[in-house]
């Protein structure tokens, strides 16, 4: 979560003559005023309407399925990279017997920031650290779980499954995301057991790392998340073109893996792809124009 820009205000730019400008990083100071009767589009999908619920519900009703499913059998592997192994030729972290995990991101995966977002939208500013890093601290109670996640969180612990959180909110705020996540009415994170946070390593917003000392210690057989990440840092390589970002995520590698141990939750608020440009989202070759 900890480093975006408000994409929906740029969708409200957007309806301008000239096209707006794409976001890029680091987020710009200042952002579009949100219309005062309502809240951006984006955030109004994702938080507010019924389609949004559904498409979340749904996927937190497969990874319960999965989840179940999946310790029938003892896998040989875990659904974590191993060190130098590919997306494209990959190769996992052995399970042996290790007790079963499943890891998750926390924001816009577990649950539904909807004190910042707002705070974000109605005074019109973009991203800002000091006012995240105090949200991290204060904002248990104004996070809510994503429609869902009571349940499939309940329904893989009830099986054995320890569930595990991987986010890239400071280990500075612990206590904070702790008690969100508390507060949210998903139970009891620890850090350095169940919570693991930006900081823990030396790998930075990579969680390559925490999710290999995860592995060491569990079979994680799902991982979930909303940005790709929350999968592999190999999908946020610096300066990856558009295209080779999209043929690695849409893959052979990947796709054997996506609802099959790797699961992703919508979110078009805020990620990585607000850097493409006209012609990664609208080949040229498809322009058209009306006579």
């Amino acid at each position: 979560m900890r480093s975006f820009a408000l994409t929906a205000t740029l969708l409200l730019a957007g309806c301008a003559n000239a096209p707006a400008p794409v976001a890029t990083r680091p987020p710009p100071t200042a952002a579009v005023p949100a219309d005062a009767a309502k809240p951006p589009v984006a955030l109004q999908y994702l938080y507010g309407s019924p389609e949004a619920a559904v498409a979340v519900r749904a996927t937190n009703k497969r990874i319960a399925d999965y989840g179940v499913w999946r310790i029938r059998e003892r896998p040989r592997d875990s659904v974590v990279l191993a060190p130098g192994a590919t997306i494209d030729a990959p190769a996992f972290e052995p399970c042996g017997d290790k007790p079963f995990a499943a890891v998750f991101d926390a924001d816009e995966t577990l649950i539904w920031n909807l004190g910042p977002m707002r705070h974000f939208a109605e005074t019109g500013t973009a991203f800002d650290p000091k006012v995240w890093d105090q949200w991290e601290k204060t904002g248990a109670g104004k996070a809510v779980a994503m429609p869902g996640t009571l349940e499939m969180v309940n329904a893989l612990r009830a099986a054995g499954i320890t569930v595990i959180a991987n986010t890239n909110r400071s280990a500075a705020n612990a206590k904070g995301s702790e008690d969100t996540l508390r507060a949210a009415g998903l139970g009891e994170f620890k850090h350095g057991e169940t919570l693991f946070l930006m900081g823990d390593d030396a790998g930075g917003s990579s969680k390559d790392g925490r999710r290999a000392t995860i592995a060491s210690k569990y079979c994680v057989i799902i991982l979930g998340g909303d940005q790709l990440g929350d999968f592999s840092q190999q999908f946020n390589v610096k300066d990856l073109p558009a295209a080779q970002r999209m043929a690695l995520a849409t893959g052979a590698g990947a796709s054997a893996l996506w609802d099959k141990g790797w699961f992703l939750f919508p979110n078009p608020v805020y990620g990585p792809w607000e850097k493409l440009g006209w012609d990664d989202a609208f080949p040229s070759d498809k322009n058209w124009e009306p006579k």
